[in-house]
C-alpha cells in the first residue's frame, strides 16, 4: 500500500480573480481580502481528491491540519492521517516543513496544491528526493511539474497509485519575480528541478517563448482583429502580447498582464478585477471575450486570467469568445488540445468541443477545447 502525502497552499491564486497576479507575501494577501477575494485552493484540491478517491482502498493518506489539507480530505470523504501541528496563519515555512516531513515518512508521491511559489517551497524542502505532483491553483504557473488541471492530477495520481505508472522525470521549477509581474514585466529563471511521474499527456508543459516568426504572425492577427472590431460590442481584452498587439493597432493603451474593457475602440476600465468585469458588462447589451493561448501550455482560461470567471464567460456566451494565437504556438502545442481550467466544472464542460483560433489576416484553424 503506497503512502500518499497531501499538502494545501491555502492562499494560492487568492489574488488571481481581483487582478493581484499574484498572492506571494503577506501584503498581496491583506490586499486580495480587501478586495473580496475567496480562496480557491482548498476547492481545486477537492477535485484532485474526487478522481483519486477510487482508488483509496490503494493508498494511506497523510496531510496538514484544517485548510492545508484535512478539510478537503473529509469533504473528499477519504480517511485522513493529519500529520502536523495546527497553525492559524500558514507561511511557506508550514509547507516547508510538511513536505520534509512527509519525505522523512518515506511517502511515495506528495501531492501539492499551489502555484509557482508552492513549487519552489516544496523544491527547497525536498529538492529531487522525494516524488511529488503539483495541482494547479496559483494564479500564474510557468512551472512544469502540475497536472494540466486538478482533475488530470487526480487522474495522474490515481494512475500511479493503481501501478500503471512507473516511470518518473525531472520537471522544472520557475522562479518569477511577482512584482515586476504586476509592473507588467514577465522575468522567469529557472529555479530548480523536482521529481514527478512520467505522465506526459496529463502534466502540463514549461511556459514557452514565442519563435523567430512569432512578430509577424501577431502583426498579421492584429490587423486582422482590427479591422474586424465592431464598434458596438464590449470587448473583454485579455492578458498577453497577441492581444497587446491589437490593442497597440486600435492605438488604445492596454495592460499588458491584466484585463482591459474596450468600447468604440474606447478604454473604458483597465486591469479590472472579476467584480469590475461582471458591473460594467451590465451596461452592454453586446460583449465579447477576446483571448489568446498560452505558449507550449495550452491555456485559454485558468491560467494569467482568472478575472475572466466562470460568471463572466457563463454571462457573456461561448459563441462571443474569439481566440486569436500564432501559428508557432500552435505548432508548439503538437496536437494537444487547447485547456480551460475556470474553476467551475460546468463552464469547463460547456467551453468543450472546438473553436476557431485565427492565426493570420484571415486564417484559421480549428482547434479542440478540453477541460
Amino acid at each position: 500500500m503506497k503512502k500518499i502525502g497531501f499538502i494545501v497552499n491555502p492562499v494560492a491564486g487568492i489574488g488571481g480573480r481581483v487582478g493581484l497576479k499574484g498572492s506571494d507575501g503577506e501584503a498581496s494577501l491583506l490586499r486580495a481580502l480587501e478586495l473580496g477575494a475567496a480562496p480557491e485552493s482548498g476547492k481545486k484540491a477537492l477535485l484532485t481528491l474526487n478522481v483519486l478517491k477510487n482508488s483509496a482502498p490503494l493508498f494511506e493518506l497523510y496531510t496538514c491540519p484544517g485548510k492545508m489539507g484535512a478539510e478537503a480530505c473529509r469533504l473528499a470523504g477519504i480517511p485522513h492521517t493529519v500529520i502536523c501541528a495546527d497553525s492559524p496563519h500558514t507561511t511557506a515555512r508550514d509547507t516547508k516543513l510538511a513536505a520534509q516531513k512527509l519525505r522523512g515518512m518515506g511517502a511515495d508521491l506528495i501531492l501539492f496544491a499551489g502555484g509557482d511559489g508552492t513549487a519552489r517551497d516544496i523544491m527547497d524542502a525536498v529538492g529531487t528526493d522525494a516524488l511529488v505532483l503539483g495541482i494547479p491553483a496559483g494564479c500564474k504557473i510557468h512551472s512544469g511539474v502540475y497536472g494540466v488541471n486538478p482533475r488530470m492530477a487526480g487522474m495522474l495520481a490515481e494512475q500511479y497509485v493503481q501501478g500503471k505508472i512507473h516511470g518518473t522525470k525531472e520537471a522544472e521549477v520557475m522562479d518569477i519575480d511577482e512584482e515586476l509581474f504586476r509592473q507588467g514585466i514577465v522575468q522567469a529563471r529557472l529555479y530548480g528541478y523536482l521529481q514527478i511521474p512520467a505522465g506526459r499527456s496529463l502534466v502540463q508543459n514549461l511556459k514557452s517563448s514565442g519563435g523567430r516568426s512569432e512578430a509577424l504572425s501577431i502583426d498579421l492577427i492584429a490587423n486582422y482583429i482590427a479591422d474586424m472590431w465592431e464598434d458596438d460590442a464590449l470587448y473583454i481584452v485579455g492578458t498577453g502580447s497577441t492581444t497587446a498587439a491589437v490593442m497597440e493597432k486600435l492605438g488604445l493603451p492596454n495592460t499588458l498582464l491584466g484585463i482591459d474593457l474596450v468600447y468604440g475602440k474606447q478604454v473604458v476600465a483597465s486591469d479590472c478585477t472579476e467584480k469590475e468585469i461582471l458591473e460594467v458588462m451590465e451596461n452592454y447589451e453586446k460583449v465579447k471575450i477576446l483571448v489568446t493561448v498560452i505558449g507550449g501550455q495550452g491555456y485559454l482560461f485558468g491560467r494569467g486570467n482568472q478575472q475572466i470567471s466562470g460568471k463572466v464567460i457563463e454571462r457573456v456566451g461561448k459563441e462571443n469568445i474569439i481566440v486569436a494565437a500564432s501559428k508557432d504556438k500552435m505548432l508548439s502545442l503538437l496536437g494537444k488540445p487547447l485547456y480551460v481550467d475556470t474553476g467551475d466544472e460546468k463552464i469547463n464542460r460547456d467551453l468543450e468541443g472546438y473553436v476557431r483560433v485565427i492565426v493570420g489576416y484571415g486564417e484559421m484553424v480549428m482547434s479542440k477545447v478540453t477541460g
